[in-house]
Protein backbone atom coordinates (compact mmCIF):
# COMPACT_ATOMS: atom_id res chain seq x y z
CA UNK A 1 0.00 0.00 0.00
CA UNK A 2 1.60 3.60 -1.02
CA UNK A 3 0.52 6.62 1.36
CA UNK A 4 0.88 9.85 1.05
CA UNK A 5 0.05 13.43 2.26
CA UNK A 6 -0.26 15.27 -0.27
CA UNK A 7 -3.98 16.43 -0.95
CA UNK A 8 -5.56 16.25 -5.05
CA UNK A 9 -7.36 19.49 -5.68
CA UNK A 10 -10.51 18.81 -8.56
CA UNK A 11 -10.91 21.82 -10.11
CA UNK A 12 -15.03 22.88 -10.23
CA UNK A 13 -16.39 23.99 -13.12
CA UNK A 14 -18.47 27.72 -12.32
CA UNK A 15 -20.57 28.14 -14.68
CA UNK A 16 -21.00 32.03 -15.78
CA UNK A 17 -23.60 33.73 -18.07
CA UNK A 18 -21.57 36.67 -19.42
CA UNK A 19 -18.24 37.00 -20.35
CA UNK A 20 -17.47 40.94 -20.00
CA UNK A 21 -14.84 43.31 -20.48
CA UNK A 22 -14.55 47.24 -19.58
CA UNK A 23 -13.11 49.86 -21.03
CA UNK A 24 -12.97 53.28 -19.16
CA UNK A 25 -11.73 57.06 -20.33
CA UNK A 26 -12.90 56.34 -24.07
CA UNK A 27 -14.05 58.99 -26.22
CA UNK A 28 -17.39 58.72 -28.19
CA UNK A 29 -15.04 58.64 -31.57
CA UNK A 30 -12.92 55.75 -30.21
CA UNK A 31 -16.14 53.93 -29.65
CA UNK A 32 -17.42 54.55 -33.04
CA UNK A 33 -13.92 53.11 -34.76
CA UNK A 34 -14.50 49.99 -32.26
CA UNK A 35 -17.70 49.65 -33.45
CA UNK A 36 -16.98 50.48 -36.99
CA UNK A 37 -14.04 47.60 -36.92
CA UNK A 38 -15.57 45.08 -35.00
CA UNK A 39 -18.71 45.24 -37.48
CA UNK A 40 -22.00 43.75 -37.31
CA UNK A 41 -21.53 39.64 -37.91
CA UNK A 42 -20.66 39.23 -33.85
CA UNK A 43 -22.45 37.92 -30.76
CA UNK A 44 -20.75 40.21 -28.77
CA UNK A 45 -22.82 43.41 -27.66
CA UNK A 46 -21.25 46.82 -26.49
CA UNK A 47 -22.70 49.38 -23.91
CA UNK A 48 -21.21 53.15 -24.24
CA UNK A 49 -22.15 55.32 -21.36
CA UNK A 50 -20.05 58.03 -20.30
CA UNK A 51 -16.62 57.21 -21.58
CA UNK A 52 -16.94 53.29 -19.93
CA UNK A 53 -17.20 50.73 -22.94
CA UNK A 54 -18.40 47.39 -22.03
CA UNK A 55 -18.37 44.51 -24.29
CA UNK A 56 -20.39 41.39 -23.53
CA UNK A 57 -20.35 37.57 -24.74
CA UNK A 58 -23.76 36.20 -23.52
CA UNK A 59 -23.41 32.41 -22.63
CA UNK A 60 -26.13 29.76 -22.19
CA UNK A 61 -27.99 30.94 -19.04
CA UNK A 62 -28.01 34.26 -20.44
CA UNK A 63 -29.15 33.66 -24.03
CA UNK A 64 -31.51 31.38 -22.54
CA UNK A 65 -33.50 33.38 -19.98
CA UNK A 66 -33.20 36.33 -23.27
CA UNK A 67 -34.85 33.75 -25.53
CA UNK A 68 -37.60 33.24 -23.07
CA UNK A 69 -38.68 36.58 -22.17
CA UNK A 70 -38.48 37.23 -25.76
CA UNK A 71 -41.16 34.63 -26.22
CA UNK A 72 -43.20 35.54 -23.82
CA UNK A 73 -43.49 39.24 -25.01
CA UNK A 74 -43.81 38.02 -28.47
CA UNK A 75 -46.77 35.70 -27.57
CA UNK A 76 -48.70 38.47 -25.43
CA UNK A 77 -48.76 40.86 -28.41
CA UNK A 78 -50.38 38.22 -30.38
CA UNK A 79 -52.83 37.20 -27.96
CA UNK A 80 -53.45 40.89 -27.01
CA UNK A 81 -53.69 42.08 -31.08
CA UNK A 82 -50.83 44.17 -30.54
CA UNK A 83 -48.83 45.69 -33.69
CA UNK A 84 -44.94 44.72 -32.63
CA UNK A 85 -41.82 45.92 -34.31
CA UNK A 86 -39.06 43.95 -33.04
CA UNK A 87 -35.21 44.61 -33.02
CA UNK A 88 -33.55 42.49 -31.31
CA UNK A 89 -29.91 43.90 -30.07
CA UNK A 90 -29.58 46.48 -32.84
CA UNK A 91 -27.19 49.25 -31.76
CA UNK A 92 -29.00 51.93 -30.38
CA UNK A 93 -26.61 55.26 -30.33
CA UNK A 94 -27.49 58.59 -29.27
CA UNK A 95 -24.29 60.94 -30.20
CA UNK A 96 -25.53 64.09 -28.32
CA UNK A 97 -26.10 61.86 -25.47
CA UNK A 98 -22.99 60.21 -26.25
CA UNK A 99 -24.92 57.23 -25.09
CA UNK A 100 -24.78 53.73 -27.36
CA UNK A 101 -26.38 50.40 -26.64
CA UNK A 102 -27.16 46.84 -27.95
CA UNK A 103 -29.89 45.69 -25.95
CA UNK A 104 -31.06 42.10 -25.52
CA UNK A 105 -34.43 43.03 -27.06
CA UNK A 106 -36.27 45.91 -28.18
CA UNK A 107 -39.17 46.65 -29.31
CA UNK A 108 -41.64 49.41 -30.96
CA UNK A 109 -45.48 48.93 -29.71
CA UNK A 110 -46.94 51.66 -28.39
CA UNK A 111 -45.27 53.77 -31.72
CA UNK A 112 -45.09 51.06 -34.21
CA UNK A 113 -46.73 52.58 -36.84
CA UNK A 114 -44.04 55.32 -36.55
CA UNK A 115 -41.46 53.17 -37.22
CA UNK A 116 -43.38 50.72 -39.36
CA UNK A 117 -41.15 49.04 -42.97
CA UNK A 118 -38.73 51.57 -42.19
CA UNK A 119 -34.67 51.44 -40.67
CA UNK A 120 -35.34 53.39 -37.28
CA UNK A 121 -33.41 56.76 -37.10
CA UNK A 122 -33.35 57.95 -33.85
CA UNK A 123 -32.12 61.49 -34.50
CA UNK A 124 -35.83 61.63 -35.81
CA UNK A 125 -37.70 58.73 -34.63
CA UNK A 126 -38.68 58.03 -30.79
CA UNK A 127 -36.67 55.30 -28.60
CA UNK A 128 -38.18 52.06 -28.37
CA UNK A 129 -41.38 51.13 -26.22
CA UNK A 130 -39.93 48.74 -24.24
CA UNK A 131 -35.96 47.06 -23.92
CA UNK A 132 -35.19 44.45 -21.94
CA UNK A 133 -31.58 43.63 -20.81
CA UNK A 134 -30.55 40.69 -19.03
CA UNK A 135 -27.58 41.22 -16.39
CA UNK A 136 -26.81 38.32 -14.55
CA UNK A 137 -23.12 39.15 -13.36
CA UNK A 138 -21.49 42.57 -12.72
CA UNK A 139 -21.87 45.60 -14.75
CA UNK A 140 -20.04 48.58 -14.64
CA UNK A 141 -22.86 50.60 -16.96
CA UNK A 142 -25.78 52.48 -14.73
CA UNK A 143 -27.99 50.53 -17.60
CA UNK A 144 -31.12 52.27 -15.53
CA UNK A 145 -29.54 55.78 -15.75
CA UNK A 146 -28.66 55.22 -19.48
CA UNK A 147 -32.00 53.88 -20.87
CA UNK A 148 -33.82 56.74 -18.47
CA UNK A 149 -31.16 59.18 -20.75
CA UNK A 150 -32.36 58.14 -24.13
CA UNK A 151 -35.95 58.61 -22.58
CA UNK A 152 -36.84 54.79 -23.04
CA UNK A 153 -40.34 54.64 -21.93
CA UNK A 154 -40.72 51.09 -20.23
CA UNK A 155 -37.34 48.91 -19.14
CA UNK A 156 -37.57 45.65 -18.05
CA UNK A 157 -33.74 44.35 -15.98
CA UNK A 158 -33.59 40.38 -15.36
CA UNK A 159 -30.68 39.39 -13.20
CA UNK A 160 -31.52 35.84 -13.55
CA UNK A 161 -33.71 35.65 -10.11
CA UNK A 162 -35.97 39.07 -10.29
CA UNK A 163 -37.54 41.10 -12.77
CA UNK A 164 -37.34 44.88 -12.41
CA UNK A 165 -40.07 47.03 -14.30
CA UNK A 166 -38.91 50.65 -14.79
CA UNK A 167 -41.57 53.19 -16.31
CA UNK A 168 -40.06 56.44 -17.64
CA UNK A 169 -42.24 59.16 -15.26
CA UNK A 170 -41.37 62.57 -16.81
CA UNK A 171 -37.73 62.28 -17.42
CA UNK A 172 -36.81 59.79 -14.92
CA UNK A 173 -37.94 56.04 -13.96
CA UNK A 174 -40.13 54.70 -11.36
CA UNK A 175 -39.98 51.14 -10.10
CA UNK A 176 -43.54 49.53 -11.08
CA UNK A 177 -44.72 46.00 -9.79
CA UNK A 178 -46.68 45.65 -13.42
CA UNK A 179 -46.25 46.65 -16.90
CA UNK A 180 -48.64 49.17 -18.26
CA UNK A 181 -48.06 47.30 -22.24
CA UNK A 182 -49.04 44.10 -20.56
CA UNK A 183 -51.63 44.92 -17.90
CA UNK A 184 -52.65 41.64 -17.70
CA UNK A 185 -49.20 40.33 -16.78
CA UNK A 186 -47.72 39.86 -13.00
CA UNK A 187 -44.54 39.52 -12.02
CA UNK A 188 -45.34 36.39 -10.62
CA UNK A 189 -46.84 35.07 -13.83
CA UNK A 190 -43.50 36.18 -15.61
CA UNK A 191 -41.54 33.72 -12.91
CA UNK A 192 -43.89 30.94 -13.33
CA UNK A 193 -43.57 31.16 -17.14
CA UNK A 194 -40.03 31.23 -16.84
CA UNK A 195 -39.53 28.25 -14.27
CA UNK A 196 -42.17 25.69 -16.09
CA UNK A 197 -40.03 26.34 -19.42
CA UNK A 198 -37.40 24.52 -17.70
CA UNK A 199 -39.47 22.01 -16.02
CA UNK A 200 -42.39 21.19 -18.54
CA UNK A 201 -40.33 22.60 -21.76
CA UNK A 202 -40.90 25.77 -23.78
CA UNK A 203 -43.92 24.43 -25.87
CA UNK A 204 -45.76 23.21 -23.25
CA UNK A 205 -44.91 25.94 -21.26
CA UNK A 206 -46.09 28.35 -24.22
CA UNK A 207 -49.32 26.82 -24.90
CA UNK A 208 -50.64 26.56 -21.57
CA UNK A 209 -49.83 30.55 -21.09
CA UNK A 210 -51.86 31.04 -24.10
CA UNK A 211 -54.92 29.17 -22.41
CA UNK A 212 -54.59 31.11 -19.09
CA UNK A 213 -54.19 34.66 -21.34
CA UNK A 214 -57.16 33.92 -23.31
CA UNK A 215 -59.11 32.80 -20.08
CA UNK A 216 -58.05 36.29 -18.64
CA UNK A 217 -59.61 38.04 -21.60
CA UNK A 218 -62.53 36.31 -21.78
CA UNK A 219 -63.43 37.53 -17.95
CA UNK A 220 -62.96 40.78 -18.31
Amino acid sequence: MVTTNESVSIPIEITVAEKRVSFYNLSWQSYEQILAALGNKRAARLTYYKGTLEIVSPLEEHESANSLIGQLIELLTEELNLNLKSMGSTTLNKPELKVGAEPDKCYYIQNEPAVRGKIVDLAIDPPPDLIVEVDITHTDINKTQLYQDMKVPEFWRYNGKALTIYLLNEDRYIESVTSPTFPLLTKSKIYEFLAQCNTEGETQTKLSFRTWLQEQMRSL
